[in-house]
């Protein structure tokens, strides 16, 4: 182990907390994650007030991410693309889906294809396409005008041309076709994720239902097992007590541990106090903390495109020009955790939330989402007020320590 890296804090992972914690890591692996006081190698000197005052995290798995630093994953580009992802490693995200805005079928197919490039050299862990299929009520910031029902054909050319690297699609549940294309998804172990919907609580249900069954079946490999809902709350009908509508149902699919609630806890998307609402209603093992993050991430307000549409950023919230419907975040994953750790949510909660149940989602919990010995070697590691200090992606400092 002449190359190994010791690191030593507080270990916050979703399944540890440990006071004085060292992550011991050998070329791309952890080896070692455990107390200081058991760590196998050389005594360990005492603590120094550096190391007292570090949190070691899992890299963060973002599940719903749009660009970054001026890049957008719906521009085609494989550089832009690139250069987005590495951003958002940088700041954290380890581990993350490129996902795709509505767009003609032309450009959809363009997308998904430069994705498959980028997933390809390990930048992302895939591509989640949000739309074409989704409800013209609950557009949010997507292009109406390039809103389809429901086509298996057309779904067959999207499938084709992303690859390997389509892990999850956007749909909305009561739309023609919607079930037959459910179906379609999950036989290729694409994640099933209900959004964009203006769907009655029977109809959320029993899609979420089939989904979870479908993704069940001895033909889907992947290890991807649980359906999604896409950014809870956000581009659905609001939860009434007379309408119980998509939110409800996808409450109860949670807290039944059938599905994973995408939850936008940026403080703007979702109130603070609903997101404590959401981790005290359905527990952390059910919700997946997630940005929305677009090409603004990391940069300042003013002009900027997501998709085919024009946004304006004020005071770090994206809104679309046309209609001023909210555009995505520009907030990253840890930036996220933080303001749920404010909301009341234990640390180890939002943790958990925005690595293993995530990268359980997609199949990956072997490989990433925490750092026991063996699993890939991404640490996060943040001061005490949980400001970034340093990550480590596969062994190599993308931000260097401080």
């Amino acid at each position: 182990m002449s190359n190994e890296l010791i690191l030593r804090g507080r270990v916050v992972t979703g399944r540890l907390d440990i006071a004085d914690g060292v992550v011991a890591v050998d070329g791309r692996r952890v080896t070692y994650t455990g107390p200081a006081s058991d760590f196998p190698g050389e005594p360990l000197p005492a603590r120094d007030p550096i190391a007292a005052g570090r949190i070691l995290l899992p890299g963060l798995v973002d599940l719903h991410c749009h660009g970054a630093h001026g890049n957008d994953f719906s521009e085609g580009s494989v550089d832009g693309a690139r250069a987005a992802a590495r951003y958002l490693h940088s700041r954290g995200t380890t581990t993350l889906l490129a996902s795709v805005v509505t767009g003609s079928p032309r450009d959809l197919l363009r997308n998904l294809s430069a994705l498959w490039t980028v997933a390809g050299e390990g930048l992302t862990a895939g591509s989640h396409l949000e739309g074409p299929f989704l409800a013209s009520s609950q557009c949010g910031a997507h292009d109406p005008g390039l809103l389809l029902e429901p086509d298996n054909a057309l779904m067959e050319q999207l499938l084709e041309a992303a690859g390997t690297s389509l892990a999850s699609m956007t749909l909305a549940a009561e739309l023609p076709g919607a079930s037959a294309l459910l179906d379609l998804l999950a036989s290729r172990g694409v994640i099933p994720s209900l959004g964009h919907t203006a769907a009655g609580h029977s109809t959320a249900a029993a899609f979420l239902d089939r989904a979870a069954l479908e993704l069940r079946a001895s033909s889907n490999v992947t290890g991807r097992l649980r359906p999604t809902v896409t950014h809870l709350f956000n581009a659905m009908p609001p939860l009434h007590h007379r309408s119980p509508g998509p939110v409800a149902a996808s409450l109860s699919a949670a807290r039944a541990g059938q599905a994973v609630v995408e939850l936008i806890g940026d403080g703007v998307h979702v109130a603070p106090e609903t997101i404590k609402l959401v981790f005290d209603l359905v527990g952390a093992g059910n919700v997946a903390l997630v940005t929305d993050s677009m090409a603004a991430t990391g940069l300042h307000d003013g002009g900027y495109r997501l998709g085919t549409l024009a946004v304006t950023v004020e005071q770090g919230v994206a809104r679309v020009d046309a209609t001023g419907a909210i555009a995505g975040g520009t907030a990253t994953l840890l930036d996220v955790v933080r303001v749920s750790v404010a909301a009341g949510v234990p640390l180890q909660d939002a943790v958990l939330a925005a690595s293993s149940v995530p990268a359980a989602v997609l199949g990956l919990s072997s490989e990433v989402g925490d750092l026991a010995a063996g699993m890939l070697a991404d640490v996060v590691v943040v001061d005490s007020g949980l400001g970034l200090t340093g990550v480590l992606r596969r062994g190599e400092w993308v931000t260097p320590l401080v």
